[in-house]
């Protein structure tokens, strides 16, 4: 199949490029700059240049694509309103990608994170909350899931708060800077909430599972670690920094605190049994050991 991917250069990207070319899929790539084309290259794909806002671009892209993977998101949190611009982007850019496969069939996979749901582990049945600062973007799935309707395979794949590589990624790698800033290992509340992780290569291959074969309108778990409690990552930051580990207030994060601060487990058995995914990469606590003080 021939590919058309956005994001294909971040912590998630390069792997799923790598997973795709190495199981006979070409890929086109959407490359932002220079840079990014030149490391598109040199995964073995083929750029194309533009952004997530170039609508013209996105349309071409994926209109002679057997499938499209769109990995793109904003991460420019410099403004107040850069979260709500970043998720109108992705809205764009999600219904321009569908709207280029309608009555084909042909997939198009988008990136989302695992619910929470109190006092229990979430599971792929948990619906999305569709309000809060990030309800915007279940609101931009959903819409994309009822392209179903039209010919597009439209599925979704959930991930954790951290996704992981080599120590860095996700809200783990927050933390991490974080200490480095700051001197100090520290975790909001009493360190007992557990967030859920998962390496970026075992993640990279549920996007290819759920790309050639997941039905239209599903929702599937990209998650390896139910639930490691945040004070056992802030125990080995610390100690791989060389820094002390402590409890710190919640706006330690800024506006991540209040999500730092939830217990958020998460199941991915049905994925596991349906598409036959199974992690076999590091967890996150083991990946944490390569950490390095500066």
């Amino acid at each position: 199949m021939n590919i058309f991917v956005t994001g294909g250069t971040g912590t998630i990207g390069a792997p799923v490029l790598t997973e795709l070319l190495a199981h006979g899929h070409t890929v086109l790539a959407l490359a932002r700059s220079d840079a990014s084309a030149q490391a598109i290259r040199r995964l073995g794909a083929q750029p194309l240049p533009g952004s997530l806002t170039d609508l013209d671009v996105l349309r071409a892209g994926a209109a002679h694509a057997d499938g499209v993977i769109n990995l793109a998101f904003s991460r420019d949190y410099s403004t107040a309103n850069a979260l709500t611009q970043g998720i109108a982007e992705e809205h764009a850019a999600l219904i321009t990608l569908g709207a280029a496969l309608i009555g084909s069939d042909r997939p198009l996979v988008a990136v989302s994170g695992t619910p929470w749901v109190p006092g229990r582990r979430s599971t792929e049945a948990d619906p999305l909350p569709t309000d809060g600062p990030v309800g915007g973007r279940a609101r931009s799935l959903q819409a994309m899931f009822d392209l179903a309707s039209r010919g597009v395979r439209s599925a979704a794949v959930r991930l954790p708060r951290t996704v992981h590589n080599e120590g860095r990624g996700g809200f783990a790698g927050l933390l991490t800077a974080e200490a480095r800033r700051s001197g100090v290992a520290g975790y909001p509340g009493d360190g007992t909430q557990r967030w859920p992780a998962v390496h970026a290569r075992d993640a990279a291959v549920l996007f290819r599972l759920v790309l050639e074969s997941a039905p239209a309108g599903t929702a599937w778990h990209a998650v390896a670690d139910e639930g490691d409690q945040v004070r056992d990552l802030a125990a080995v930051i610390g100690r791989r920094l060389g820094l002390p580990v402590q409890p710190v207030p919640e706006d330690t994060f800024g506006p991540f605190g209040p999500i730092f601060a939830m217990d958020q487990p998460s199941s991915s058995v049905y994925t596991r049994e349906t598409l036959g995914w199974t992690p076999t990469q590091p967890s996150l606590l083991q990946d944490l050991e390569h950490l390095q003080p500066e």
